[in-house]
């Protein structure tokens, strides 16, 4: 069975918002399906993506689980950007919440310390 994941987050101004997911993320969108959107391949067949779209803009909440949390958030630090908020649950998973330019929620995960 293949999985298909488009997970989108509204925003307010596709310039600002493109930008920022570009330093998030640490690479261009993987393509840019017309002009209000933007696409990135997480991983294969899991992708997010922004649209312009202001009366939602501000309200995703996603989180996404990665093997490598620590590597990761070390290189979105050396692209100047910090979590708004991180924790550690009981059971040892960790999550960092990063917060665009609209205050959508975007979250990495990670397995016990």
């Amino acid at each position: 069975m293949t999985l298909d994941l488009f997970a989108g987050v509204p925003v307010r101004d596709y310039t600002a918002a493109a930008a920022w997911y570009e330093q998030l993320l640490g690479e261009p969108p993987s393509f840019l399906p017309n002009d209000t959107e933007a696409v990135w391949e997480l991983a294969e067949h899991r992708f997010l993506y922004i649209e312009v779209l202001p009366d939602r803009a501000g309200h995703a909440l996603h989180t996404v689980f990665v093997s490598d949390f620590d590597d990761r958030l070390a290189a979105i630090a050396g692209r100047g950007l910090a979590p708004a908020h991180s924790e550690t649950y009981d059971n040892g998973v960790r999550t960092a919440i990063f917060r665009d330019p609209d205050g959508n929620e975007i979250g990495f995960g990670g397995g016990p310390v």
